[in-house]
């Protein structure tokens, strides 16, 4: 499917890069888990514990990506707006996770994931109109990359890894039913907080790449080479006709 604003390019090929390096991070860091590699790099206690391999830190860097490769082919687009809009959208999932918790400071391990899942899923949406292309572009790549971890989150819950894949937040309700485990440790958190993280934060990196590339989006313009006049040379004047006497006369 060709993605009008992105220059007609398909929007698989614009993603299809990124998409394959995220892969090898997942499976990389699930490998370095399973093999008890370094906790520094690969930690496996729940959420990771913002281990340097991991596929979190290259949203920024793809989004950055993304921004610059779509600049180049659509007119109208501004930095400002698009960092106002991404950091407003930002604000309204915290703003409304804290509101909630504030109206009820006692809630259940599920009822704060349900809650963060709600306000990230509006968050997102507002991210998405920052900058249409590249909310797609994101947003395509989100789940690029969140479909496999989200699968291998149930490999992992059945199997007891003792990865960060199948380990929930500490003090979360125990869920015996390892098919709804799945769905609220891993397929909602993925597929909510995690895809409008990625519509976010890639979007303020976008932002920020424009901001420092001093340029706005726009169209490259085809060269077009001088057009130079051939000279043609003058038209050869037609001869003149040669007057001879009519016959019979001297």
């Amino acid at each position: 499917m060709a993605d009008p604003q992105a220059g007609g390019a398909p929007l698989w090929r614009l993603i299809l890069v990124p998409s394959l390096v995220t892969l090898a991070v997942t499976l990389l860091r699930l490998w370095g888990e399973l093999k008890q590699w370094p906790t520094l790099l690969f930690n496996p206690t729940p959420g990771g514990g913002a281990a340097l391999v991991g596929i979190t830190w290259l949203v920024p860097v793809f989004g950055a990506w993304f921004a610059l490769k779509l600049a180049r082919n659509e007119a109208g687009v501004r930095a400002g707006r698009v960092l106002a809009i991404s950091v407003l959208a930002l604000g309204i999932v915290f703003a409304l996770h804290f509101w909630v918790d504030s109206i009820k400071k006692e809630q259940s391990s599920l009822g704060v994931l349900g809650v963060f899942a709600v306000s990230s899923f509006l968050g997102g949406l507002v991210g998405l109109s920052a900058w249409p292309a590249l909310g797609r572009a994101l947003l395509a790549y989100g789940l690029a990359a969140r479909v496999p971890v989200a699968l291998i989150m149930l490999a992992a819950i059945r199997g007891d890894w003792r990865t960060h894949y199948d380990q929930p937040p500490p003090d979360f309700a125990y869920i015996g039913n390892l098919i709804v485990r799945w769905l609220w440790i891993g397929l909602l958190p993925q597929m909510t907080i995690w895809l409008a993280y990625t519509v976010i934060v890639g979007s303020i990196a976008g932002g920020v790449a424009l901001l420092f590339a001093g340029q706005r989006a726009a169209p490259r313009r085809p060269l077009v080479r001088p057009v130079v006049p051939v000279r043609r040379p003058p038209a050869a004047a037609p001869p003149r006709p040669v007057l001879r006497p009519p016959p019979g006369r001297t």
